[in-house]
């Protein structure tokens, strides 16, 4: 892996041998930029994340190749190895936190317009009415959520005095909401409804009506503190598809049916405070983030 250094410019007489006898000028190099691939055999994020990656990756004047490690791994993992080097991935997309953000190459582009923190409460079907019912963070706060141990949402609900059961697997928490251990599993808009089509039917979950928790927080791109010139791409890429808009046309592509199933824009919002968030995040820049009520 090495950082590729901007092309210098042709001089005439670089440029005549390179139109005369193209086989003496150097192809560019490729960087290969890594991710590591979900823990889940489904990652229903990842079709957006990959068109989102490789719309950066081609404002640039720099030849990247993007590939899957090819192991999967749990959040955790491949945060360490991003920050130590111990594999080969140096990109991954994740929730932002004050940790990740002091340890890795941080692109502050909230890659989903910030909607993974607009969550639905999965529950199981024979408890829709009971949470019918609720009304507020406080009767909330008698029942416990689920997440994982090493997710930054565990810390945002129980910073909001909402009780968290975890587990080391993502699978195994659709388990212990069937199994009564927890009850309701807070999941993003981006992933509830591909999980309740995999897991509802077989345990009996649904979609807890009318209830949307919502906190800010954003998906970002975390690059490998050995490959700089990526991270820089990528910021100057974001920017440039934020400002021809690009990247919000991919965003309404992706999602104005789902959010739009999922009925939104009508439900009751209960907000959060993230205690992860730094002074960096770019709170202050609207055309950055989508509203719940009109998410387009």
């Amino acid at each position: 892996m090495h950082r590729i250094p901007p092309a210098p410019p042709l001089t005439r007489r670089g440029l005549m041998l390179s139109l005369l006898a193209p086989g003496l000028v150097q192809a560019q190099p490729v960087t290969r930029v890594v991710y590591p691939a979900h823990e889940a055999f489904h990652d229903p994020q990842l079709p957006y994340m990959l068109d989102v990656l490789r719309l950066a990756l081609s404002q640039g004047p720099h030849a990247y190749e993007v590939q899957a490690n090819g192991t999967a791994m749990t959040q955790g993992r491949g945060l360490r190895e991003l920050e130590f080097g111990r594999g080969d991935i140096n990109l991954l997309w994740s929730m932002t936190s004050r940790e990740r953000e002091r340890t890795l190459l941080t692109v502050r582009i909230p890659l989903d317009r910030g909607i993974l923190g607009w969550r639905l409460l999965l529950v199981r079907a024979a408890d829709l009415e009971r949470f019918a019912r609720v009304r507020s963070l406080d009767h909330l706060r008698k029942l416990q959520a689920g997440q994982m141990h090493d997710w930054p949402d565990t810390e945002i609900l129980r910073h909001n005095g909402l009780p968290v059961g975890t587990a080391s697997m993502y699978e195994k928490l659709f388990q212990m909401l069937a199994r009564q251990r927890i009850d309701y599993f807070p999941r993003s808009v981006m992933e509830i409804e591909d999980e309740l089509q995999r897991y509802g039917r077989a345990l009996d979950l649904a979609i807890a009506p009318r209830l949307m928790l919502r906190y800010p927080t954003a998906n970002y791109f975390f690059v490998s503190p050995r490959f700089p010139q990526l991270a820089e791409d990528l910021r100057l890429g974001l920017e440039k598809a934020v400002a021809e808009r690009s990247l919000q046309a991919l965003f309404a592509q992706h999602f104005r049916a789902l959010l739009q199933r999922l009925d939104v824009p009508h439900r009751q919002v209960l907000k959060l405070d993230n205690p992860l968030l730094t002074p960096e995040t770019p709170l202050h820049r609207p055309e950055l983030w989508a509203d719940p009520g009109n998410p387009f």
